[in-house]
């Protein structure tokens, strides 16, 4: 069987729509929920990696007005060759108009928004880290009622798969993941049980 033949025959997991609706819906209403709220919201919104979104300070999502970017360059990225180009993301509108909230929810809580100081940091102030990310991930989970688990590249897999369904366009979506190779992109084209739901309910039968 051929490499290429092995990627598509494994879609990967990603979380359903109302999983997604589920997720915002229980960490937007919870009093102490707005900075993970915030997080899953990044994941679905840009298709970030775990450690690209960790890495990011205010200064690059937000400028010296403290107005929310349109398009964020990183500085950290998965990097596939030794002098790889430089990347950014594209934030949607709602994001956006939730990074503004974040900005002055963490002016109102003392933290810092100076431009070198991290989007997200821990309950100490420090810079939020992988194993509290994984554990907070689980534990929203858990709230939400979510009848199987995810790990947090989920949210990545959801983000691009969701690119694909709305445009089904294979090259976009390569665009949207940073993908160097579209075979790695063509995971995002198998289709799901929601695909099939939608395409037989008004079967002439």
């Amino acid at each position: 069987m051929t490499a290429y033949a092995n990627t598509i025959a494994r879609p990967p997991r990603t979380l359903t729509e109302t999983e997604q609706r589920l997720l915002l819906k229980v960490t937007g209403q919870h009093r102490h929920g707005f900075r993970d709220h915030l997080l899953f919201s990044v994941a679905l919104g840009t298709g970030l990696r775990e450690h690209e979104i960790l890495a990011l300070d205010i200064g690059d999502v937000f400028d010296a007005a403290g107005k929310a970017r349109r398009r964020l360059p990183l500085r950290v990225f998965k990097r596939s060759s030794d002098d790889p180009a430089i990347q950014e993301v594209i934030l949607p509108d709602a994001l956006r108009a939730k990074l503004a909230k974040f900005y002055s929810w963490k002016k109102r809580n003392g933290q810092s928004v100076a431009p070198h100081a991290p989007l997200l940091v821990s309950r100490r102030g420090n810079r939020l880290s992988q194993r509290q990310v994984r554990h907070t991930f689980r534990v929203w989970q858990q709230r939400a009622g979510f009848e199987r688990y995810f790990n947090f590249h989920s949210l990545r897999h959801t983000a691009c798969t969701n690119i694909y369904r709305r445009t089904r366009d294979i090259r976009l979506t390569q665009r949207f993941a940073r993908h160097k190779s579209i075979l790695t992109t063509s995971i995002y084209a198998h289709p799901s049980d929601e695909d099939l739901l939608r395409s037989v309910r008004d079967l002439l039968c």
